[in-house]
């Protein structure tokens, strides 16, 4: 991901507009239609801003104790981005009828708590909790993460 890890800083990854620009960008590149969205933690701040604005692209997002879901909030079938500018007055709400598993270790405390908490009213969502694994849940368990994954991605249509 541009601007993290040992990538160089990147200006058009500093907004979620621009992190949005990238990755529809990097899946036109690839010709990939109607991918499933694997977005594991540092990467929440690439896929949240393409669910919210390309939901309909996907089919099917599979957030893995995402960063940056405390910046949205899931209610009744919408999800709703914060805006930090007005001191979260402003809203931007977009029905999205992704299909979502909400997967994280039952060791993550932190993020793995917050993204189902944000994201537990999405229509369609399920949730999986890999036993004995923290926040890299799919590096401590990786029978028990893909077990997860392979049964929600044989279930979509």
């Amino acid at each position: 991901m541009p601007g993290y890890g040992d990538s160089p800083p990147a200006e058009m990854v500093a907004t979620a507009q621009g992190r949005l620009a990238f990755l529809d960008h990097v899946l036109q590149e690839l010709s990939m239609q109607r991918p499933v969205l694997v977005s594991p933690s540092m990467s929440g701040r690439f896929a949240l801003p393409f669910l919210l604005a390309r939901g309909d692209r996907l089919a099917g997002f599979v957030p893995i104790a995402p960063v940056g879901t405390k910046d949205y909030a899931a209610e009744q079938g919408s999800v709703v981005a914060i805006s930090p500018s007005d001191n979260h007055s402003g809203f931007l709400s977009l029905l999205t009828k992704t299909p979502t598993l909400i997967l994280y270790g039952d060791r993550d405390t932190s993020l793995g708590p917050q993204a189902l908490q944000s994201l537990r009213h999405l229509p369609g969502h399920r949730v999986a909790v890999v036993p004995n694994a923290g926040h890299a849940c799919y590096l401590d368990k990786p029978e028990d993460f893909h077990r997860a994954l392979l049964g929600f991605l044989h279930q979509l249509k």
